[in-house]
C-alpha cells in the first residue's frame, strides 16, 4: 500500500474543498493486457494567427511544446500564403510571399514563412503545412481582401478575397512548387519529408470560396507543386469541417480513382486523411455545459468514411482540429470554461475516448491536433481559447504534459464510474460524471491517467478512487510512485489569478508566482513507495470534479 494513504487521502479531500461525502470508484489497471501501441495522438497543434509564433509569449510557449516531445510535435497554422504586411490579428496573419510585378510576374519572398518555420524548428515543433491561403494578387475576386471581423461580429465576414480559388492555377502550382523547392534547400530533405503537407482548411464551408470540383483542382495542383519539389512529401487532407460527409467521399474518390488536373494521371498521392471535430458547449442557465457528445460523433463519423474505403485501411488519420467548439478567437459566456478545469478534464476524457472509436472502426489513428495556442498582448485570462495567456499556462497544457509522460503500450482499464462510450456519443456527460482512466506501460514503468469529468460546470462530490493494479511486470515488493494532478489548487495558475483578486497587470512578484502555479505540480506526499505483493499494488486517492490525476508508477 501507499505510506500513510489515509493521510494522503483525507489530505487531498481537504484541498479540494469538498464537504459532500465522496462517491466510492473502483478502477482497475490490467498490465498485462495490452491494447496494442499507444500512439501519441496529443502531440499535434495549430491557431490561425501565424506570426504569433515568433512574438515574445509565441516562442516561449513553442518551447514548452517542443520539451514535451522534441521533434515529435507539429503545429499548423493558416494565412501562411496570405498576403499582407505581417501584421497579427485575430483570426488574421499574413506573410506576403507572393506579389507580381506590372507585367504578371511572380515576385516570392519567403522571409516571413521563413521566420515562422524557424522559430518551430528552433524550438523542437515540426511543420504540419497547410497550402493556404490565397494571395491577392492570385485570387479570381480579390477585394475586399483582409477581414474587419471581431470578436461579436458575424462569422461571415472572416470571408474575404483570400478565400477565392485562383485567376491561374498554373501559378497557383508553381507557387506551391517554389515554396516546396525552398524549404528543401533549406531545411534538408530529411526534415521536409518528415512533414506533413495539405491544401486550404474546410474547404466544405466558407473557408472555400468555390466548388468541390475547384479544390479538387486547387489541391491537385497544390500537391503536385509540392512533390515535384519534394517527391518523398507526406501529403494528404482535405481538413474539412467535420466530418466532411459527401465533400470528404468526393475527396477520397478522386485521390483513389479520378483524373488529376494538374498531371492528367489517374489519382493524386494520399498518405493521410484529415477532417476536424468539434464539441458544442451551452450557456445553461448559470453554467457552461459542454457538449463532449458532439465532438465524439463527427469522429465517430469520419472514422467510419475512411473506414468505408479499404484501400486506406493502414493510411494514417489526422484530426486537424479537435476541441471543444469552433472559434478560438470567439469570446463570451459560452467560451468562459477555456481557462479551468472543465476544459483541462474534458481534454483528458475525450482525448482517450478517440482512441476507443479508432479502435472501433478499425482505422489507424496518427494524431488528434488541438486547435490552441496563444494571443498576444491581451488581457490576463481574457476567455480565448488557448494554452497559455501572457506567458501563463493554463491547465489545459498540463494534460498534455501529462499525456506527453506516457509511452509504450495501452493497457486495459475499467472503472466503475466510467461512461459507456455509445452512451457518451448519444448525450453525453448529463446524469453521473465520467470517473475513469487510460493507462500504459514502457518497459517497468506504469502510468494511469484518471479524470473526472462531467459536462455541467458546476461543482461536485470528489471521487474516492480505488486503484488496483494487476500482472505488473518483474519481482519487485515495492514501487516509486509519484503523482501529478490538475485541480482547483495544483497546476493551476488561474484560480491563483482569481483568489489574488483578478489583477489586470500582474506585478513581477505576483507574475513569478502564477507561473509557479503553472507547471505541472505533483501531489503532497509524492513521490512516494508503494508495496507490490504478487505483481499488485493498490492505490486510494480522492479525486475532486474537474480533476485530472497522472499516477506514475516505476518498478
Amino acid at each position: 500500500m501507499i505510506r500513510n494513504s489515509c493521510l494522503v487521502f483525507l489530505a487531498a479531500a481537504a484541498v479540494a474543498g469538498s464537504h459532500a461525502q465522496p462517491f466510492p470508484v473502483s478502477i482497475t489497471v490490467d498490465a498485462e493486457n495490452s491494447l496494442g501501441e499507444y500512439r501519441q495522438i496529443w502531440r499535434f497543434f495549430g491557431a490561425d494567427e501565424p506570426n504569433y509564433a515568433y512574438m515574445k509569449d509565441g516562442k516561449k510557449l513553442l518551447s514548452q511544446l517542443g520539451e514535451l516531445q522534441a521533434k515529435n510535435v507539429y503545429f499548423r497554422t493558416h494565412n501562411l500564403m496570405t498576403s499582407g504586411d505581417g501584421s497579427p490579428a485575430l483570426k488574421w496573419g499574413s506573410t506576403n510571399m507572393y506579389t507580381e510585378d506590372e507585367e504578371g510576374n511572380p515576385i516570392y519572398d519567403w522571409t516571413l514563412v521563413d521566420l515562422i518555420f524557424d522559430t518551430y524548428l528552433e524550438n523542437g515543433v515540426r511543420p504540419y503545412v497547410q497550402l493556404g491561403f490565397m494571395p491577392e494578387a492570385l485570387s479570381s475576386k480579390p477585394h475586399p481582401y483582409k477581414h474587419e471581423w471581431r470578436p461579436g461580429f458575424r462569422y461571415e465576414k472572416v470571408y474575404t478575397g483570400w478565400a477565392y480559388p485562383p485567376e491561374d492555377y498554373e501559378k497557383w502550382g508553381e507557387l506551391c512548387y517554389q515554396w516546396a523547392k525552398h524549404c528543401l534547400e533549406r531545411y534538408g530533405k530529411e526534415e521536409v519529408e518528415s512533414w506533413y503537407w495539405q491544401t486550404w482548411n474546410e474547404a466544405n464551408i466558407g473557408y472555400w470560396q468555390g466548388t468541390l470540383e475547384e479544390f479538387l483542382k486547387l489541391h491537385d495542383y497544390a500537391i503536385d507543386g509540392v512533390q515535384r519539389a519534394i517527391p518523398g512529401a507526406r501529403v494528404g487532407g482535405p481538413d474539412v469541417a467535420g466530418s466532411g460527409g459527401d465533400f470528404t467521399r468526393g475527396f477520397i474518390e478522386h485521390c483513389l480513382r479520378g483524373k488529376n488536373y494538374a498531371t492528367g494521371h489517374t489519382g493524386t498521392q494520399l498518405d493521410f486523411v484529415s477532417f476536424h471535430a468539434k464539441g458544442h458547449p451551452r450557456y445553461q442557465e448559470d453554467h457552461i455545459r459542454m457538449g463532449i457528445s458532439n465532438q465524439l460523433k463527427a469522429i465517430d463519423n469520419g472514422f467510419g468514411i475512411v473506414a468505408s474505403f479499404p484501400e486506406l485501411k493502414e493510411t494514417p488519420i489526422i484530426i486537424g482540429e479537435s476541441d471543444p467548439e469552433g472559434c478560438a478567437a470567439c469570446q463570451g459566456d459560452m467560451f468562459s470554461y477555456r481557462n479551468g478545469t472543465v476544459y483541462s478534464s474534458y481534454t483528458a476524457a475525450s482525448f482517450a475516448r478517440k482512441h476507443d472509436l479508432a479502435d472501433r472502426h478499425g482505422v489507424t489513428f496518427d494524431g488528434a491536433l488541438s486547435w490552441a495556442f496563444t494571443f498576444e498582448d491581451q488581457a490576463y485570462f481574457a476567455g480565448f481559447r488557448q494554452l497559455a495567456s501572457n506567458g501563463v499556462a493554463l491547465p489545459v497544457l498540463n494534460v498534455f504534459r501529462m499525456m506527453s509522460k506516457m509511452g509504450g503500450d495501452r493497457i486495459q482499464t475499467d472503472s466503475t464510474a466510467a461512461i459507456e462510450l455509445q452512451e457518451m456519443i448519444d448525450v453525453g456527460v448529463r446524469d453521473q460524471p465520467d470517473v475513469a482512466a487510460f493507462a500504459t506501460l514502457e518497459d517497468n514503468r506504469v502510468a494511469v491517467m484518471v479524470w473526472h469529468y462531467h459536462d455541467d460546470d458546476l461543482p461536485g462530490e470528489d471521487a474516492a478512487v480505488s486503484l488496483s493494479l494487476r500482472n505488473l511486470p518483474g519481482n519487485r515488493s515495492n514501487a516509486k510512485l509519484t503523482h501529478y494532478r490538475i485541480d482547483e489548487y495544483h497546476s493551476n495558475a488561474y484560480d491563483l489569478w482569481l483568489r489574488m483578486g483578478k489583477p489586470v497587470a500582474p506585478n513581477e512578484e505576483a507574475y513569478a508566482e502564477l507561473q509557479a502555479a503553472s507547471e505541472l505540480a505533483i501531489l503532497e506526499n509524492s513521490p512516494s513507495s508503494v508495496e507490490i505483493s504478487a505483481g499488485q499494488a493498490k492505490l486510494d486517492f480522492a479525486l475532486p470534479r474537474q480533476g485530472v490525476s497522472l499516477l506514475l508508477l516505476e518498478l
